[in-house]
């Protein structure tokens, strides 16, 4: 229950409709006894420093799709919602460059860039929901990281507000920016653990002429097979956006046909595409069926696999529950992992749809059924990447299973730097505690 004394102080430099009280923790947990929502660098920077010095702990949020992604608290005393600090700050179309508020969702983005022909090259989950703030915290990434690189590969800038509100800036505006350390790095991938994203600068690319999806079908099933295609695949001077095998679960949902399929993505000219379309088709093994999806339908494809992962901002309906896993091996040892995954659906009585890039080796599999058989596939999908030297990662699960399950695996072998980071950045834990690796 907060204090009317509480509730004062904050509307000292708040306006009412920016505070809003919570009734009960949400199911993810990462919630906020109250909600307060910024519309400016300067009303982040006040929150913060309100709760550093008053020994409140701040949980940030952009829409809260990442709501399961991590974190021990059910709820801290503030949830920080950047949903209405959004917007494009400054777009320098002809250095290709673009400066954002982190609360920007990615679609409405990309929309705004279109017209430009220009796109941030990212391709992250639930795009029309998913903040950009959130999307380089969590440093997401999609299929299309193969040719896109990750979110380390896209920003040049940051501005921050720190956890005693002082705001600093990383980077620059400037694509070759050489000066310093490359301090944006730090924050990337950092689960708001070290501060709070303001601005983000990124670097744009040119949207592609034409673009294509060729979706191999496998019947026979033979990982062999794929593993034989995939070698002569990557010998080539084919660059595909995305080089991704679907399991038999996730490729009747997304095609219909229930087998192992390859779904490579082109981007290109028109003519590039279909050159290395028929390259496809000769190194195509003749038990494989091929098909090629362009046009509405390539966008429609797109649109349905961008939406298969679990959404923090959706409730679970009923006693089922989701999980969302990635792992990371190397690249051909994906068609291990997801032949795993179908025998794990089986013993631990859970269904798991499940894709992996064989040309980075990040695997995502997707967890649903019952609480003690997510849990034992997780437990198992662990261990299977472990065995093949990797690592998994728990992306989203209900706070009643993070209580037990260590989503980040254990402490690496160089989390004293990172606790001491930490330390130094945020010595009273103010922002997100407990939200990234060993508790931090």
């Amino acid at each position: 229950m907060l204090s009317l004394t509480w509730l004062d102080e904050l509307s000292a430099f708040l306006r009412p409709e920016q505070i809003k009280t919570n009734e009960s923790p949400h199911p993810l947990g990462n919630s906020g006894a109250v909600t307060v929502y910024p519309q400016t660098e300067e009303d982040i920077s006040a929150v913060l420093r309100y709760a550093d010095h008053h020994g409140k702990k701040v949980v940030v949020t952009g829409r809260g799709t990442k709501r399961g992604f991590g974190g021990q608290r059910e709820q801290a005393d503030i949830l920080l919602s950047l949903e209405n600090y959004a917007g494009i700050v400054e777009h320098a179309a002809a250095d290709m460059t673009v400066t954002v508020k982190a609360g920007t969702v990615f679609g409405d983005l990309q929309r705004a860039l279109a017209p430009h022909r220009q796109k941030v090259a990212l391709d992250p989950f639930w795009p029309d929901e998913a903040t950009i703030g959130g999307v380089i915290a969590a440093n997401d990434s999609g299929p299309k990281r193969l040719g896109y690189g990750s979110a380390r590969d896209s920003v040049i800038g940051l501005r921050s507000v720190y956890p005693d509100g002082t705001v600093i800036r990383s980077g620059g505006k400037v694509v070759k920016n050489v000066a310093g350390y490359d301090m944006n790095k730090l924050f990337i991938g950092a689960m708001g653990t070290l501060g709070v994203l303001s601005e983000i600068t990124l670097k744009l690319r040119p949207l592609a002429k034409y673009e294509s999806v060729v979706l191999l079908s496998f019947p026979s099933g033979d990982v062999h097979e794929i593993r034989s295609f995939a070698v002569s695949f990557l010998d080539t001077m084919m660059e595909p956006v995305c080089f991704e095998l679907l399991n038999p679960a996730l490729a009747e949902r997304l095609t219909g046909r229930p087998v192992y399929t390859l779904a490579i993505g082109f981007e290109d000219v028109e003519k590039a595409v279909h050159y290395q379309e028929q390259w496809v088709e000769r190194l195509c093994p003749r038990t494989a069926a091929m098909a090629i999806l362009a046009g509405e339908k390539v966008e429609a494809f797109w649109r349905m696999f961008y939406t298969i992962a679990p959404n923090g901002r959706l409730t679970t309906v009923g006693d089922s529950v989701e999980a969302a896993v990635k792992i990371g091996v190397v690249n051909l040892d994906v068609l291990s992992i997801l032949r795993e995954s179908a025998l794990i659906a089986d013993r631990c009585h859970v269904q798991v749809e499940a894709h992996g890039g064989l040309g980075h080796g990040l695997c995502q599999a997707y967890v649903r059924g019952s609480k003690e058989g997510v849990a034992a596939a997780i437990e198992e999908l662990r261990q299977t990447a472990v065995r093949l030297g990797g690592y998994a990662v728990v992306k989203h699960l209900p706070f009643s299973l993070r209580q037990r399950i260590d989503v980040w695996g254990g402490k690496p072998s160089y989390f004293f730097l990172l606790e001491g980071i930490k330390r130094k950045v945020d010595p009273n834990k103010t922002v997100n505690d407990q939200r990234f690796i060993g508790g931090i």
